[in-house]
């Protein structure tokens, strides 16, 4: 492509950068992506500059796809917009706002659809919600993950209510890739507004987005003007809506080529692989788990409560990091928060991708605290679920870690629904057509252990706890008195054995001599080979199967029908 005036002042000049008004020595500035060295602002980047950062070695496949620009309304402002679009034309060399192509972004083939906002400002037109649609429509005929690359104002006031269509239409056809199990994700610059905002840009699996990019509805002087508000600077940035819940990871441009393929490596191994989790079913390691009661030894189980919370015990964090590898942080519940006690992402359990989601303690009084002692509120749970959700599209098991004493109990937490977002996690893991194992770590809290523990395998380490209530919280409210706790917690059952010998665990992981913070790697090392063990139990069993086992396992509690009796009576109806 010919450069711009503005391109070539750019390499051979100087460059003020708008993000701190310095001034930047142009071939260093193109060196460096367009980011400032100074303050990290990031340069708009055209849909050719943007295709050849994210393909592997620049190459990229255009794909042939043939479309018209409508002037239905006949549009005239002071000019015609045919008028219009022919200048966009000669201005940019390209046919319309967005670029449609084949690359592989380190190693891992996509369609991606990337606008460019010179052309009229990105806007969403009839032929760019044509040629986003088609790219979908290939992705979707190949089976092939989608990427998404917005820098929009919005939808195309001169094409009238047909641009309003667009949004429906382009969201619909991203429901038949949710539907077909292929991952979608969006790449959020800057800026990216209106119709484009509000329909397929933040629909994507994962969002992510550059630094600084804006994302919104309606744009700051909009709201300004409209009902005279008064926004803070920071409003509608990747970092302001990061900690709102809606991006998903703020990825700086040299490292999105190496983020953006782990992420579509993922995407790329599970269910269309064959085999639950993309993986070949392994042999069963059962030297890993403990699965007879008689062959655990007595423990006194309020030494075990206080053995649970000893805050020296790897967290869900630590184990994210010793057990397995390549874990990527997935943020917020798209709904207006990020809970931080909760944590999840996608990870390699040795070579296979899976989801993982924990309740996330510290180990320090400021961790602790920044972590709400692992008591997650809403947004912790519907975090949960979008997680679960996107497993469940990809065919990825899930795991779950759980250590909380249980859900958060705050006024805020129930005016936000604290009791459904529980309630709606535990309907929606009964039915997951994928792998669900969970394993208690630490303490397993009442309701808000169990909103992230309906598993077809649960199991636990030896020194853990699961219990309905906190010993002291029957000692307060059975014996009237606190200190009845130890009391309460061999009334409880919530120890190892107990648990196990009640069938409310599947089995138990031994914890090295002195527990598992004091020797972390073999505490992982056991993790690891009792995951791989459940999931290698799992791994032939087809979703529907999957589902039938959860719920099975679940319904013989309190009730004489046994797991096989409940299987055999499903298998019946199915």
């Amino acid at each position: 492509m010919t450069q711009t005036v503005e391109e070539r002042r750019t390499v051979q000049g100087w460059v003020r950068c708008e993000g701190c008004g310095r001034v930047v020595y142009g071939k260093r500035f193109a060196r460096d992506l367009r980011v400032c060295a100074e303050c990290g602002w990031h340069q708009r980047l055209t849909a050719e500059q943007r295709l050849e950062l994210l393909a592997d070695g620049g190459r990229y496949e255009p794909l042939q796809l043939a479309v018209n620009s409508p002037d239905p309304l006949g549009f005239v402002d002071s000019v015609p917009y045919p008028a219009r679009l022919a200048k966009a034309r000669r201005s940019t060399e390209l046919d319309e706002a967005v670029v449609c192509a084949r690359i592989t972004v380190d190693g891992a083939p996509v369609i991606a659809a990337v606008m460019d906002f010179r052309f009229l400002g990105g806007s969403l037109g009839s032929a760019v919600g044509e040629l986003l649609t088609l790219a979908m429509e290939t992705a979707l005929e190949e089976s092939t993950p989608l990427l998404m690359v917005t820098a929009s104002g919005g939808a195309r006031m001169q094409e009238g209510a047909l641009s309003l269509m667009q949004m429906a239409k382009t969201s619909a056809a991203l429901g038949q890739l949710d539907e077909a199990g292929i991952m979608t994700i969006s790449l959020i610059t800057d800026p990216t507004f209106g119709g484009v905002a509000a329909s397929f840009a933040t629909l994507g699996d994962v969002i992510v987005a550059e630094p600084g990019a804006r994302l919104g509805f309606a744009g700051r002087r909009v709201i300004e003007q409209t009902i005279r508000q008064v926004l803070p600077d920071e409003f509608q940035t990747a970092e302001f809506l990061l900690e709102r819940g809606i991006v998903d990871m703020i990825v700086p441009r040299a490292r999105l080529r190496a983020e953006l393929g782990r992420l579509l490596r993922v995407g790329h191994g599970g269910r269309r692989s064959g085999t639950a989790g993309g993986a070949e079913p392994a042999a069963a390691d059962t030297a890993s788990l403990v699965r007879d009661a008689a062959a655990l030894g007595e423990a006194d189980p309020w030494e075990q409560v206080r053995t649970a919370r000893d805050i020296s015990r790897p967290t869900v964090l630590d184990y994210l990091s010793m057990a397995f590898t390549d874990f990527q942080e997935l943020h917020g519940d798209r709904m207006g928060a990020d809970c931080a006690a909760i944590v999840g992402g996608t990870a390699m359990l040795a070579d296979r991708p899976v989801v993982v989601i924990g309740q996330q303690k510290g180990h320090s009084p400021g961790e602790l605290m920044g972590r709400n002692y692992g008591m997650a509120t809403p947004a912790g749970y519907r975090k949960a679920a979008r997680l679960m959700r996107l497993a469940d599209k990809l065919g990825l098991p899930v795991i779950t870690l759980v250590d909380t004493p249980g859900a958060y109990p705050g006024a805020d937490a129930e005016e936000q629904g604290q009791a459904v977002a529980i309630a709606e996690n535990l309907r929606l893991m009964a039915g997951l057509r994928v792998p669900v194992v969970s394993v208690v770590i630490g303490e397993g809290g009442s309701g808000g252990a169990l909103g992230i523990a309906v598993a077809n395998r649960v199991l636990m380490f030896s020194h853990a706890v699961y219990s309905v209530i906190s010993p002291e919280g029957c000692a307060a409210i059975i014996w009237k008195d606190p200190a009845a706790a130890p009391t309460a917690a061999r009334a409880l059952g919530l120890d190892s054995q107990s648990l196990l010998r009640l069938g409310v665990v599947d089995g138990v992981i031994p914890e090295p001599d002195g527990g598992t913070g004091a020797d972390p790697l073999a505490a992982a090392d056991r993790l690891r080979a009792a995951l791989n063990s459940s999931l290698a139990e799992l791994g032939r069993l087809s979703g529907p199967q999957l589902a039938a086992d959860r719920r099975a396992r679940f319904r013989q509690f309190g009730s004489s029908v046994t797991v096989e009796a409940e299987l055999r009576t499903i298998s019946r109806h199915a």
